[in-house]
């Protein structure tokens, strides 16, 4: 499939084929693990296996039991500064470069470890105990002993597990019996492939003959089935049965198949496990979890280089200043440990707990109610989304079809009308016969009179083409046998390949003209009066992709008229029905709606023209060359000049304020791709629907290609269309990636809107790496299935809805949230805040660090370039933790505006996509900042001390802590109570500890007029500047959000 598209094979190849096989550990040969092979399985015996198979066990975790330590502590030193603060804390072990106290150094870097450690711990305890939720369902499996229950992770390849109705599949597994009369079953597979039509699945024949599911342990039978691969749509295997006579051979396919993550829609089956774990369809199709490192934590890390850059730089002059004398080298790493506050380590601590913080107020938002952060490490890239990858079913869609409008021609009736289709229905039963004619004389009854047949014509057409089947089910009051003689309304369920169908056979029963019954031969309507009309099905012609139609020839018992119906899409349909003026018009205009149009259409056949067509149609089943052929040519006889009876229009209903949500994400400067396994048409009707291509834009729809030559013409087709949407199936993908990658992803980007239509689980993930690749901008991807997984993963943000068919998506997520609206409010209001915040906080955590390594390098220049500390001990730590902490760290509750104006204007968010809150110049901006405070207070203090060097420190170090408080002060932008306690208790906290820090501040000196002036004065040097100058800014050039604010 996929796989074989040559992008970069190198690194492509390796993302997939080397995953982490293992069902529950590394080492996965202890594990059942190795190469993949085919294999015989022996039914209901899984001791007689001719080889060892992986647990079925769910695993979403990261690291185990024996990796975790290692791996976090990897992931943490592989940051360089982390890196960096390892080795500085280690040189305090040597004596010629210890400055001070090994807990000045071993403190910090241990804080900032157990914090990270804290963290991955719990993250990863919350992804096992959801994974151990998923494995620990129970099913019932047949045995020896009769039916035990047994968990989903107990479950081994050869035993025969019974799933009910509703119940997910738990492995891959050949369906062996359904309680089903009709001896099949519908699978529900969006959660698998995407698609919303229900797939048929037929069981083994011999093993659904036996009498009772027991018997399937008294059998000798054996199933051999080909290695497992990433291949959901085939299937290879044999199905044999040594002790019958003669020995019975089956051949199996995707037909008798029943894959784990799909969802049984009808009666209760029995299947036999031929693959688990690591093995399945599902698990294969999903890429391995991958540790994500923000693109902000990226920034930061490369500023701390440049910074670690600057330190060398320092180090070097101020030894050059002395002239290399003595052993300079040892005064070189002397001077790197006295100037180390220039590379914040309470950088990376701040930043983890802030996110941490963002993270909780994420999920404690009462407006998107069930949001839960997975991967707290990342939440400011939800401020950063330049591309959003969404999936269909499920995610914009409920994947419920609701009947909306039928269309006559010359009049149409929407959900307002039905009331009358109802009264003509009703009519066209009960009137007598003799009435029938007596209304005929007066020419105003006349024209009532043909709409009303026209329109029991249509409901009467909708009923009976359609491969839908009406199920009885015992509703605790009637049991399922009186259920299905007496036509039990409220035990009735309809069943059916395409939801399409099932609401089109809904809508005739609301309007009186109900499905009943059906069987292989036959079909019984019932009126509204209660008379049951029976119908011999002669003919029936399914719907196929290439046909885009189906067909059902009927005879009604009653009249023995023979009537040929048809429906289809309005392409192939148009060529088929007798010429008229407004169904090419009529079709376009209800697909501008969104809704799927089909149209209907009759023949009328004498029994001789169907007995010539049965004998012609026999003949062309039976030849052995060009049989499909020759079969479509019979049909085609037939499809002439037929009468138009009806459009109908049925909508997949939207989730809940899908439309205000994409324009909002539109607005905001993000680009909408839509990435489905899905039919076509099906794809561009909701992208219509959403508004995720707006009315006025053309839509390109991509033509089916298969060789290189088809691709560069359809190309250059495309690359004539301007401001157009682009719709493309996953096969057409797949060949222009083979051989125009480049020149595709060019074009793609430019569309406003790109549609991708049968999508492979894999293809999905293939597209959001080529986004990332091609453009370098973030993306974020969106789904609610087990198929949209690796999308999820692959993306720098995933997010997963919590969907009807389970939480495969949600889980393995960075975020999860319970209804696509809700990611409106996720990215402009919290996505927003977080990168905002995360900004500012880094850089002031940077420039209080700057400050007083600037100070430090006045204070050695001053003192004859002596690598002598001007803080010691205490008051190091003391002025990054308690003293400026709380008020630095509360920036995290900062914000520029209300939610409700970012909800409001999403265009303050395409700001953010350009990067500016931390940028080279925003860093440059506040580095000048940190050299000018720190040149005045060093200075100030320098020239206003009297006679004792403690003067120096007492004066210096108070002005620095102060000057601290009020640059937090200038550089907040809305007041938060919790800001006004962290600076109050700060400076609280650092006049409280004067007492304990008699041995570096002289205390009498402090309580002096003399001291309080000289803070004072060179305080307001120090901030008094940069106030004026942000009072000045906001004045004549303000920022697009205080416009708003104002």
């Amino acid at each position: 499939m996929t796989d074989n598209i040559p992008l970069q094979p190198v690194r492509h190849k390796k993302r997939h084929d080397n995953k982490r096989r293992d069902g529950c550990c590394p080492w996965s040969r202890c594990c059942g693990g190795g190469d993949f092979r085919p294999r015989t399985v022996w039914l209901g015996h899984p001791e007689k296996r001719e080889q060892r198979y992986p647990r079925n066990v769910i695993n979403n975790q990261k690291y185990n039991f024996f990796t975790f330590l290692p791996g976090v502590l990897f992931n943490q030193f592989k940051y360089f500064f982390n890196l960096y603060f390892l080795l500085l804390a280690c040189s305090q072990f040597v004596n010629e470069l210890r400055l001070g106290a090994l807990y000045t150094y071993w403190v910090p870097l241990g804080f900032v470890l157990i914090i990270t450690i804290a963290r991955e711990a719990v993250e990863e305890i919350r992804c096992f105990l959801r994974d151990k939720e998923v494995n620990s369902q129970i099913y019932s499996k047949l045995s020896t002993r009769g039916t035990v229950k047994v968990k989903s992770s107990g479950i081994q390849v050869g035993d025969l597990i019974i799933v009910e109705k509703n119940q997910r599949v738990p492995a891959d597994m050949i369906f062996l019996r359904t309680s089903e009369r009709n001896g099949s079953c519908f699978l529900r597979t969006d959660q698998l492939d995407g698609e919303t039509d229900w797939k048929l699945r037929l069981p083994v024949a011999c093993t659904q003959r036996l009498p009772t599911a027991a018997d399937l342990l008294q059998i000798r039978s054996f199933i051999y089935a080909e290695e497992p691969n990433i291949d959901i749509h085939n299937f290879i295997g044999t199905f044999t049965r040594e002790d019958g006579d003669p020995p019975v051979n089956e051949s199996l396919s995707i037909e008798n198949t029943l894959w784990a993550s799909t969802v049984i829609a009808s009666g209760t089956v029995v299947g036999v496990v031929i693959y688990t774990g690591k093995e399945l369809r599902s698990v294969m199709n999903t890429s391995n979890p991958r540790h994500k490192i923000g693109l902000f934590d990226l920034e930061v890390n490369c500023l701390t280089k440049i910074l670690f850059g600057a330190l060398v730089v320092v180090s070097l002059v101020m030894v050059a200043l002395q002239h290399f004398a003595g052993r300079w080298y040892l005064q070189i790493f002397r001077f790197l440990l006295l100037f180390s506050n220039i590379v914040p380590i309470s950088l990376r601590v701040n930043l983890d707990m802030g996110k941490m913080v963002f993270s909780w107020m994420i999920k404690k938002d009462s407006k998107i109610p069930g949001t839960v952060v997975r991967a707290s490490t990342i939440p400011e890239q939800l401020g950063r989304i330049s591309y959003l990858l969404t999936d269909k079913t499920g995610t914009l869609t409920q994947n419920e079809m609701v009947f909306r409008r039928l269309h006559l021609g010359t009049v149409a009736y929407g959900m307002d009308s039905m009331d009358e289709v109802q009264s003509h229905v009703f009519s066209a039963y009960t009137q007598p016969p003799h009435d029938l004619q007596a209304s005929r004389a007066p020419a105003a009854t006349k024209v009532r009179k043909t709409i009303s047949s026209r329109v029991h014509e249509a409901v009467k057409a909708i009923a009976l083409v359609h491969n839908v089947t009406p199920v009885y089910e015992s509703n605790g009051v009637t049991d399922q046998a009186e259920a299905e003689q007496h036509y039990e309304d409220t035990c009735r369920v309809y069943q059916a390949s395409s939801p399409d169908e099932v609401s089109l056979v809904q809508w005739t029963e609301s309007v009186g003209l109900t499905l009943v019954g059906r069987d292989q031969s036959s079909m019984q309507l019932r009126t509204p009066s209660g008379q049951i009309l029976n119908f011999t099905i002669l003919q029936i012609f399914p719907f196929t992709y290439e046909s885009k139609r189906m067909g059902i020839i009927v005879r009604d018992e009653s009249t023995g008229e023979i009537t040929f119906y048809m429906k289809g899409a309005d392409v192939v349909m148009a060529g088929v029905v007798q010429y008229n003026d407004w169904l090419e018009e009529e079709c376009g205009n209800m697909a501008r709606e969104g809704l799927r149009v089909l149209v209907v259409a009759k023949k009328s056949l004498t029994e001789e023209q169907y007995q010539d067509f049965e004998a012609r149609y026999i003949q062309a089943k039976l030849s052995v060359h060009d049989r499909s052929l020759k079969v479509a040519t019979v049909i085609e006889s037939l499809e002439m000049e037929m009468e138009l009876l009806c459009l109908t229009g049925v909508e997949d209903q939207l989730q809940a304020d899908v439309r205000p949500t994409l324009e909002i994400l539109r607005n905001a400067g993000i680009k909408v791709w839509m990435l489905t396994g899905d039919k076509l048409e099906t794809a561009t009707c909701t992208a219509k629907n959403a508004h995720l291509v707006t009315r006025n834009q053309d839509i390109h729809v991509f033509r089916p290609v298969t060789t290189r030559s088809e691709a560069h013409l359809e190309l250059n087709a495309f690359r004539r269309k301007h401001d157009c949407a682009l719709v493309i199936s996953g096969d057409s993908l797949e060949v222009c990636l083979k051989y125009y990658e480049y020149e595709f992803m060019e074009l793609a980007c430019q569309c406003p809107a790109v549609v991708c239509c049968r999508c492979a689980p894999t293809q999905k993930a293939q597209i959001v790496r080529l986004l990332q690749e091609r453009t370098g901008k973030l993306t974020c991807a969106v789904g609610d299935g087990g198929n949209d997984v690796s999308m999820i993963q692959e993306a720098d943000c995933g997010v997963g809805v919590e969907g009807k068919e389970g939480k495969q998506a949600s889980l393995a997520a960075d975020f999860s949230i319970t209804q696509f609206k809700h990611l409106g409010r996720l990215l402009m209001v919290h996505g927003r805040n977080s990168y905002k915040r995360s900004a500012a906080l880094s850089q002031f955590v940077i420039h209080r660090s700057l400050c007083i390594s600037t100070m430090q390098a006045v204070f050695s220049s001053v003192f004859y370039f002596a690598s002598v500390p001007l803080y010691q001990g205490f008051l190091i730590i003391g002025y990054s933790t308690i003293y400026t902490m709380f008020p630095v760290f509360s920036l995290v509750l900062d914000k520029d505006v209300k939610s409700e104006v970012a909800m409001l204007y999403p265009e303050l968010y395409k700001d953010l996509l350009k990067g500016r809150p931390l940028s080279f110049k925003t860093f440059l901006i506040w580095v000048l900042i940190s050299i000018y405070q720190g040149s005045i207070i060093m200075y100030g203090a320098l020239l206003l001390f009297e006679s004792e060097f403690v003067h120096i420190v007492a004066i210096s170090f108070t002005s620095l802590i102060l000057t601290e408080l009020l640059m937090v002060a200038l550089t907040v932008q809305t007041w938060h109570w919790l800001m006004i306690v962290a600076e109050l208790l700060s400076l609280a906290c650092y006049i409280a500890s004067l007492v304990f820090l008699h041995e570096f501040i002289d205390v009498y000196f402090i309580a002096t007029l003399s001291f309080v002036w000289k803070v004072t004065a060179i305080t307001l040097v120090s901030c008094l500047p940069l106030y004026i100058l942000k009072y000045l800014r906001r004045r004549f050039s303000p920022p697009s959000y205080s416009k708003l604010t104002s």
